[in-house]
This record gives structure tokens, sequence and C-alpha cells, in this order.
């Protein structure tokens, strides 16, 4: 009989994560394994290095009773990982964040006490706005401490030591490949370091979003511009002072599509649910393994788990919006519409519904107007300000019908209406009810119409 794990506080909770194989996708003539770094305490790989990095500058006397005040740039996890340790240890943390990142990161640094100042992230290093540029002034004006894991050596140390050493043990000092992404090229720097020594025939292999210049650097030994890439955490617009690239000797560039789709894979066939970078990972280890001709075993991670994005990578809709989730063209104005009525993706209400129930799903779906249906016909639209207008003198009246309160003036336009015909209806605010016959079809917001002449840009 197994012996239980013996209690510990949260911090030793961190390393030690699980190793699984993974046999239900095609991985050509090799075994590929995933390091299951989701299972750290804050969820993610990172956890190490916001232990290392706190850890050291105690060490160093940069962090204790005199200094109480880290400032970070973080692309989410990073932050996380500090977060976690800090709040272990009672420091006040500032993490500065671009604003591509997901809402459920964002939610989670603030709840874990952290302040989070948000940037841009069309930007490149050496502008004002820049989010590590930005950190290091912050720093540098409040006091606190700049943590800087773009060039904090305690940061490969971390997978020197810990990640290296765990790896070699789970796979019996045997693997072929270990394929790794670079944020702040400190994985990368130190399981290459620790595999020059424990397993030298260990080829270190890139998976880089398409976008960033690293893959270019590793081909060519030159640094191209930079793009722009949906995957968070990993990729470039330039070489990280701890980014040590010497052993990486094979690249792949992944776009984001194939990142995502990958991960979503991963979920549906493995059962494991892995963010966002991890999809970029997996394939290109998948590809690494496909393109053998010999049998070998690749290792990659999951760096964080997919409960990070729920909201947008493992949500359909905001797959569409992005362009990334095809769906059937129709030529029509179903073209142009997000969440179609015949795919049961249009929240609606009936005209026996309250007042509250309108309410209530209005908050859960973070939407401001419903339409009213009696079978497939919708017979009324009801918004926000008709709740208000109904309820400001006797909230009561909250528990009205929303036949007594739907407007009935609806605003149609057949399915085969021109796109720019729309625009004076949009223009008075109102939102257009599609139709074919007297059939629903979908509603049209302003966000729609832009989403699908962003995606004809693709």
């Amino acid at each position: 009989m197994r012996s239980a794990p013996q209690p510990t506080d949260l911090i030793g909770l961190i390393g030690n994560t699980p190793m699984v194989r993974v046999t239900q996708l095609d991985t050509g003539p090799c075994e590929l394994y995933l390091k299951l770094e989701s299972h750290n305490p804050g969820g993610s790989i990172k956890d190490r290095i916001g232990l290392s990095m706190i850890s050291a500058a105690e060490q160093a006397g940069q962090l204790g009773p005199h200094q109480k005040h880290l400032v970070e740039a973080t692309a989410g996890n990073t932050g996380l990982g500090l977060a976690l340790v800090a709040a272990q240890k009672g420091y006040r943390l500032t993490l500065v964040i671009p604003d591509k990142m997901s809402q459920e990161k964002v939610l989670h640094l603030k709840s874990l006490g952290a302040e989070v100042v948000m940037t841009r992230s069309d930007v490149e290093k050496g502008h004002p706005d820049y989010y590590q540029d930005m950190a290091e002034r912050i720093a540098r004006e409040l006091g606190g401490f700049y943590v800087n894991q773009f060039a904090n050596p305690a940061n490969p140390l971390a997978h020197e030591t810990t990640t290296g050493p765990e790896i070699a043990a789970q796979l019996d000092n045997r693997l072929d490949a270990m394929v790794c992404g670079v944020g702040s090229g400190g994985t990368i720097a130190g399981l290459s370091r620790y595999f020059a020594k424990a397993i030298p025939t260990c080829e270190m292999v890139l998976a880089d979003p398409e976008g960033s210049v690293l893959t270019e650097y590793v081909q060519t030994g030159k640094m191209g511009k930079a793009g722009s890439w949906v995957v968070e955490g990993i990729g470039e617009d330039f070489l990280p002072p701890n980014a040590d690239l010497t052993r990486v000797k094979k690249a792949y560039t992944i776009s984001d599509k194939e990142s995502l789709e990958t991960a979503r894979m991963v979920l549906k066939k493995a059962g494991i649910l892995a963010g966002s970078s991890s999809g970029t990972l997996i394939a290109a280890a998948l590809r690494y393994c496909r393109e053998q001709t010999t049998p070998k075993r690749v290792c990659t991670f999951v760096c964080d788990s997919g409960n990070k994005y729920l909201s947008k990578m493992f949500n359909d809709f905001w797959m569409a919006d992005q362009g990334f989730l095809p769906r059937q063209a129709h030529g029509d104005l179903r073209d142009v519409i997000t969440r179609r009525y015949a795919e049961r993706a249009v929240v609606t209400l009936s005209p026996n519904d309250t007042l509250l129930v309108a309410y209530g799903r209005m908050k859960l779906y973070e939407v401001s107007q419903l339409p009213v249906l009696e079978g497939n016909k919708v017979v009324g639209m009801i918004d926000e300000s008709d709740l208000l207008l109904a309820a400001i003198d006797d909230e009561t009246r909250l528990r009205l019908p929303v036949r007594d309160i739907m407007t009935t003036r609806l605003q149609t336009v057949d399915v085969r209406t021109p796109v720019r015909e729309l625009l004076p209806l949009l223009d008075k605010g109102f939102v257009p009810i599609v139709v074919d016959g007297e059939e629903f079809v979908g509603l049209i917001t302003r966000i729609d119409l832009l989403n699908h002449l962003r995606r004809k840009l693709r």
C-alpha cells in the first residue's frame, strides 16, 4: 500500500511535478512525454523561478525587513509564481502586464494580492509603454526591487538545479530531445546547461510562436523584425540575456492557429487541459517526432493549465471571432453573425420570463439587450434601460413578465441585406435583428461587424 505524502507548506509543493507519456496522438516512431508543470501550486512552471528569484534576492540582502516591495514585468505566469511566494512571505508585489493577457490570469493575480498595471502589447522594447521598460521605471520611481526575470541568474538556475534533474530521473536518463519555448529564456538555458552534463546527447529544440524573432535567430544568427501573436508567455521581440541558445540547433515556428488547435486536441484526445504556450510546445514536439526515422524519446512541458484560458482558446465563440475556428460560409449576413440562433448560440428570453430572469441573463452573459422569442420568431427586444425604467420607482416591478416591458418595434433586416446597409441602424444605436422570412437568424452588433472585417484581413 502506498504511503500518503507528508504535510508540507505551500511553497514546499513547488516542483516534483508528474510526467506522463502521450499515447493518444500520432508521434511517429517516437515516444512523447509531457512534464505537467500545471501541477505546481500556482498552476505553472513559473512557480519554480518565482521561488528561486525571491530566495536569491533574500540571500543577497536585496529583499527582507528593509525592502518588502517587488516589481516585475510579466506575461502572467511569472507574476503568479512571484505572487504566490510573495503572499506567503508578506511582500508587496507590483506587476506590469501586457493587455493581451487572459482575464483569468489577471483576476488570479489580483486575488493573490498583487497590484496589476496594464500596458500595451503592441509596442516594442524601447517604447515607454513596453512592459519591461515600464516595470523598471516603476521600480526606480517607487524604490522597489526590480526582479527582472529576463536577466536574473536565479531564473535559469531553478531549472538547472530542479527541473532538469527531475526530468532525467523520471526518464531514467534516457532522453533524445527536449522541446522548450522562450519567454524569459530561463527554462531553455537552465535545461541546456544541465543536459550538457547529465545527458550530453540530448538535442535542445526551440518551439517559437509565429511572429517571434527567435527561430530566425537560431537558424541564421540574425534578429528579424517581430510581428504579433496571440499565444501567451513565450516568443520574444528581442533576445533575453538569460536565453542561452548555443545548444539549440533545431527550431520550429508554430502559428497561433496550430498552437490553439493542438491544445484543444490534447484536451479532447489525451484529457490534459493545457495552456496556449503548451499548445505551441506540443505542436513543435509532434512535428519533431513525426520527422524522425528512428525511435526517439522526446519531452516537453504542459507549462500551465488551460483553465487560465477558458474564456479564450477553449471558447468556440472567441476562436471564431479570432478566425481560428472554421465556420460554414453562406455569402450573406450569417457570415457576420458571431452567435447564430440555429447553432443554439443566442441568449434569448420568452415573453413569460420575468424581468429578474432578463437581468440575470444579461449579467451572466455580459450583454446589454436580449431578443424575446416565441417559437423561432422574434416578438420583442428588451435592454438594460427598459429594466431600469421599469424598476426605478418600484423594484417589485422586476417580477413583471418580459412581455409587459419589451419593445415590439423591431429593427429587422433580411439575411441577404448588404453589410453596408446595416450602418444607419448601428449609427442610431440599434442592434439589427437578422431574419430569413419570419425565422430568426441572429443579432449583429458593432463588434460582430468589426470582427467580420478583421477576419477578412487574414
